[in-house]
């Protein structure tokens, strides 16, 4: 079988194909990653970052490609996916790489003149990596590198709706000098990553939607194997009275209708004093009226498409499910009449109630719910009214007040006013259905590694 890629921007066009990966190929794979695990453990971590070094530097040399391609498959703006990518090499992999073995290195626990005891980081073994579409190079990074480093083979699994980054990826790795079996690529829909799941694995790496994940973290807890999952998040951004309103207006905007509202981590409920709400729409109408709306491969676009055509029907019947509740469109951007594919503008939207779509469920796309409260209290109870705790935002002048108010916030990372926590070195991850385990920083190397203790004799010091 075909995965038929398409550009969600120009009219759903076909743009390649990519064999999909039979039930025989995927576990042909895996014995073969179980084959090569002891060896790839052997080399140390030294020794795999040597490994992994080239592959860095040919990901370089491929940035235009990766990026043409992830714009044609995504609707991402080009711009935004040469971003991703330049970003993801320079920052997340050069990262990994410096600081993998100072991170999976021994740790003393105990030390006296008796006895040493200390800490090994060692690997699960076979890790299956299934990654989403809406960063599809950004998460192989994140879910391929520290793995390997830590000394895990890996499988992994891009998401069908970008199969042709996929394939590109799976090209440029096969030719570097890893051992057979340390790295292999299966493409296809839920069923291979299922598939995949089910197969003779260690551990279950998987980033992507809150329903997906549930569903793998039964199969993995069935084979009662070590699992890291990110999944959905539904972001309060809480913003005082006392705000700098034109710089936290330009800031909510970014943090939102970036690659179209399309990130987990993106603001998704917007919660404001009322004291301010009608000059924050104000601000936000008119960063919006100045963006373009367009061909993503144009690097004057702002905005782009969906990813998908199922992706344009949920948010259009989001949306509708808020009017006919009695929600109210305040701004809206003007689609150009030449646009035909999964187009949905940028759109403001007030008088949520609790009980709408907007408010309780992950909205993926350009649409903002705006709702004001009266007190401190009113705001944190707002924030913390979702299934969801992936991050979080809180803006106010007193810091003192920006830090009680986050302290009080059920989310794994949070913003204070205008500063951006996207720091390599911090643990990324959320609370409730946002997921389990972290990633980045030492902690989220130590996640995917066994601890083991060793302890030992010391040599008798007396005379």
């Amino acid at each position: 079988m075909k995965i038929v890629s398409t550009n969600p921007a120009d009219n759903y066009k076909v743009i390649g194909e990519v064999d999909m990966s039979t039930t025989k190929e995927i576990r042909d794979k895996v014995a073969s990653a179980q084959k090569a695990r002891l060896g790839w453990k052997a080399i140390g971590v030294e020794g795999r970052i040597k490994l992994l070094q080239p592959i860095r530097d040919e990901l370089m040399k491929q940035v235009s490609e990766l990026s043409k391609l992830i714009s044609e498959e995504t609707g991402k703006p080009i711009a935004e996916s040469t971003s991703e990518v330049e970003r993801y090499i320079d920052n997340d992999i050069d990262w990994f790489l410096d600081n993998g073995a100072q991170a999976l290195a021994d740790q003393i626990t105990l030390q006296d003149d008796q006895s040493l005891h200390r800490i090994i980081y060692e690997p699960y073994g076979v890790a299956a990596a299934i990654a989403p579409w809406n960063y599809p190079f950004g998460m192989f990074v994140w879910g391929v590198f520290p793995n390997l480093i830590a000394g895990n083979c890996v499988i992994f699994k891009t998401s069908e709706e970008c199969a042709l980054v996929g394939k590109l990826i799976e090209s440029i790795m096969q030719k570097q000098n890893l051992p057979d079996g340390v790295f292999s690529v299966v493409h296809g829909s839920g069923d291979v990553g299922e598939e995949l799941s089910n197969s003779d694995i260690n551990l279950l790496w998987f980033t992507g939607s809150t329903r997906t994940g549930k569903h793998l973290y039964k199969i993995a807890g069935d084979k009662f194997i070590r699992a890291v999952m990110e999944m959905g998040g539904s972001n309060p951004c809480v913003v005082f009275e006392d705000v700098d309103i034109p710089r936290a207006a330009s800031i909510i905007y970014g943090g939102r209708f970036g690659h179209n509202g399309q990130v987990c981590t993106s603001i998704k409920r917007l919660i404001v004093d009322g004291s301010v709400e009608n000059q924050i729409i104000n601000e936000l109408k008119t960063i919006m009226l100045g963006k373009k709306i367009g061909d993503p491969l144009d690097p004057k676009t702002d905005h782009g498409s969906l990813v998908a055509k199922r992706q344009l029907d949920l948010l259009e019947d989001q949306v509708e499910d808020a009017l006919t509740k009695g929600a109210e469109i305040v701004a809206q951007a003007a689609l150009p009449t030449n646009l035909k594919g999964a187009f949905f503008p940028p759109t403001l939207l007030t008088g949520i109630t609790k009980d709408m779509r907007v408010w309780k469920e992950e909205v993926f796309g350009p649409v903002l719910p705006i709702i004001s409260f009266n007190d401190e209290a009113q705001a944190i109870r707002m924030a913390n009214d979702t299934s969801y705790g992936l991050g979080a935002r809180v803006m106010s002048e007193d810091v003192e007040r920006a830090e009680r108010v986050a302290a009080q916030i059920d989310a794994g990372s949070i913003h204070l006013t205008y500063e951006n926590r996207w720091v390599r070195a911090n643990p990324f991850g959320g609370y409730k259905n946002s997921g389990m385990g972290r990633e980045h920083g030492f902690e989220g190397f130590r996640e995917i590694s066994q601890i083991k203790v060793i302890q030992k004799s010391l040599p008798s010091t007396d005379d």
